[in-house]
């Protein structure tokens, strides 16, 4: 299972979120390049790059910042943040992200996203359907930032991308999202058996190493880990190293 530490960049800053509310923010660090060097240094292989204002405005997306992050940390980048046309993807993959990830656009425009995984290929583009459950336990994928509910049922999601050639995706259990309560681990072990064939990164939750053991468990691929390595609750060499 690949470890995957995250920033999220909100005004050129290392910040995190609670359930991706804007007015629920910590600051870690006004250098994110250093907080990836540091990261690389420690073993890390990948980072998670969250680009909040691009998420929230397409004018002030952070690409210049995405991409010193690319060059500079030594790390392979995945990142997302609101992406919503083919020039924006295009752009990130120019910048040495090795990863782009789709949200909210794949409910809303599916066919779309499908001939993106054809123009830039299967290991180029994640899915990102991030989910609230509803009251019979089915998981239910959110747009909007997460402030709104599509009714689209997760497997129904990526069933329809299974063709397409979907790989990777990353999910999100928003509920769990910036609160160190722990993961869904029985959302990722029923993706694993119900889907096989995709590489699932879980997020959402991590808050001890126990977290990540349990993950590996599922069957996830990976793991994305953020407020616990700058609340200090375990360091990335301890992540990689369990």
């Amino acid at each position: 299972m690949i470890i995957y530490p995250a920033i999220d960049l909100r005004g050129g800053r290392v910040v995190r979120l609670t359930e991706g509310r804007f007015d629920q923010e910590k600051s870690y660090g006004d250098d994110p390049v250093a907080v990836a060097r540091d990261f690389a240094a420690a073993g890390a292989a990948w980072l998670h790059v969250v680009d909040l204002d691009g998420a929230k405005d397409p004018a002030r997306r952070q690409t210049p910042l995405v991409e010193r992050l690319a060059r500079e940390s030594g790390l392979r980048v995945q990142t997302g943040g609101g992406i919503r046309d083919e020039a924006q993807i295009a752009a990130l993959l120019a910048a040495g992200v090795q990863r782009v990830i789709v949200g909210s656009l794949a409910v809303r425009e599916p066919d779309r996203v499908r001939g993106w995984l054809g123009r830039f290929g299967p290991e180029r583009i994640i899915l990102s359907p991030d989910v609230r459950l509803d009251a019979a336990g089915i998981p239910r994928v959110a747009a909007a930032g997460w402030q709104e509910s599509t009714g689209v049922a997760l497997d129904d999601l990526l069933a329809g991308f299974l063709p397409a050639g979907l790989v990777h995706i990353l999910c999100t259990d928003i509920s769990r999202d910036g609160r160190l309560s722990g993961p869904n681990t029985a959302l990722y072990a029923g993706l694993a058996r119900r889907f096989p064939a995709l590489q699932i990164q879980a997020s959402g939750g991590v808050s001890s190493l126990d977290d990540l053991r349990a993950l590996r468990a599922t069957g996830a691929a990976g793991a994305i880990v953020g407020r616990a390595l700058y609340e200090r609750k375990f360091t990335l060499k301890e992540a990689l190293a369990c």
